[in-house]
């Protein structure tokens, strides 16, 4: 890097600009591909091209102000929500088991229907448990108490959602929320003797929850050759169209709208797999550009995390980090059969309002995480006063 991209990064406020700028630029790709990625699927079931767009157009609208509103809350009113986020977690996902509330999509049971829309509160429960596990770890480092156990500080919490999770048979959502444990428990400082330990603990939790339900073993023998003939009709039938998608497309894309995969071959093109329709229309260019986004909004969530003073604040951030990374590496290598399809969405990009939500109220924190650093809020007051100038 040069220097002056290294005197760019060095000034905190840029990293503001850059997160701000990567969440609006992912999310109004997002609504371009899942326009193009939904429109024959839509027109099939709602007798409307564009009926799926716009759910997530309105998602988007709600999302903004929502993150403008939530940046703007005190660490003393975030902290009341972090008391109860386990309990929330909890609460909503125990809705979700009781008969005639919860709906079954593609054998998980994770949403909950209602009049106009679906919401998925395992998608919230992401950041609650971030919440109120970086509250946990923030109390015990004001206190001064730094030979405690921070696996059963915050460990078993995880444990009982994920419980939950799985009990919809979500191993996407479970893998998700155990990586945000183990961001979590790494942020903190925890010895990696202890951690490697816990790594393996789940590796074989995961490895049993596999061997348990033959629909997963599939999922996870397929990534070896998903056009093998007795697994391409199968369990091989997403991987290998997303990979032709990919392959079909090559560096520039065959066009937007263009995709063919999305004819039927993708059923879930507009959202676990909107990366191979990316591919497709867009290219090799088209999903650097994407990829490139979210390594700079990820980055810049990291350097804002570093940066702060209050130590929730620092685990929240990092927390949400781990979130939004572990999340892409799961979607797009799902979308690359370099890892098995655990029917996980791609931050920003596909369809979901329950997600998208829950994502820019993660970003609200951030953002108000790095209004509260006074170089932060001395250079934006700058700004906004040269432009206010300039206008006068």
């Amino acid at each position: 890097m040069n220097a002056t991209g290294q005197k760019f990064l060095a000034k905190p406020v840029n990293n503001f600009y850059i997160l701000a700028i990567s969440a609006l630029s992912l999310s109004v790709i997002g609504l371009v591909m899942v326009f193009s990625a939904s429109s024959i699927h839509s027109l099939d079931t709602k007798g409307n091209a564009v009926a799926i767009v716009l759910r997530q157009l309105a998602f988007f609208i709600i999302s903004i102000p929502l993150a403008v509103y939530l940046s703007q809350r005190t660490l003393p009113q975030w902290r009341v929500l972090a008391r109860f986020g386990l309990l929330i977690s909890a609460a909503i996902l125990i809705i979700l088991q009781i008969p005639g509330v919860g709906k079954t999509v593609n054998g998980n049971t994770n949403w909950i229907a209602l009049p106009f829309v679906d919401i998925q509160p395992s998608e919230l429960s992401k950041f609650l448990l971030i919440l109120w596990a970086s509250y946990m770890l923030a109390n015990q480092e004001r206190k001064g108490r730094t030979r405690v156990n921070v696996f059963l500080l915050i460990g078993p919490g995880f444990v009982v959602i994920m419980a939950f999770v799985m009990l919809g048979h979500d191993l996407g959502t479970t893998c998700v929320i155990a990586a945000i444990l183990g961001g979590l428990l790494f942020v903190s400082g925890i010895e990696l003797r202890i951690l490697g330990t816990l790594v393996a603990v789940g590796a074989i939790g995961l490895a049993v929850s596999i061997v348990t339900a033959s629909y997963r073993a599939s999922r996870f023998l397929v990534v070896l050759d998903p056009f093998a003939a007795a697994d391409y009709k199968n369990a091989g039938w997403q991987p290998a169209h997303s990979l032709l998608g990919l392959a079909s497309g090559g560096i520039f894309g065959v066009g937007l709208g263009g995709s063919r995969q999305k004819w039927g071959n993708l059923a879930e093109a507009h959202t676990d797999f909107i990366f191979a329709v990316i591919g497709e229309e867009l290219g090799l260019l088209g999903t650097l550009l994407v990829l490139s986004l979210l390594a700079a909004l990820i980055y810049s969530i990291f350097k804002i995390a570093l940066r702060c003073k209050d130590p929730m604040s620092r685990y929240v951030c990092a927390g949400i980090g781990c979130w939004i990374a572990v999340q892409t590496v799961l979607n797009v290598g799902s979308a690359t059969s370099v890892l098995p399809v655990v029917g996980v969405t791609l931050p920003f990009v596909s369809y979901g309002g329950s997600a998208l939500i829950s994502l820019y109220i993660g970003l609200g924190y951030v953002f108000g995480s790095a209004l509260r650093d006074p170089e932060v809020k001395g250079e934006l007051q700058k700004a906004i006063e040269r432009r206010r100038l300039s206008t006068s």
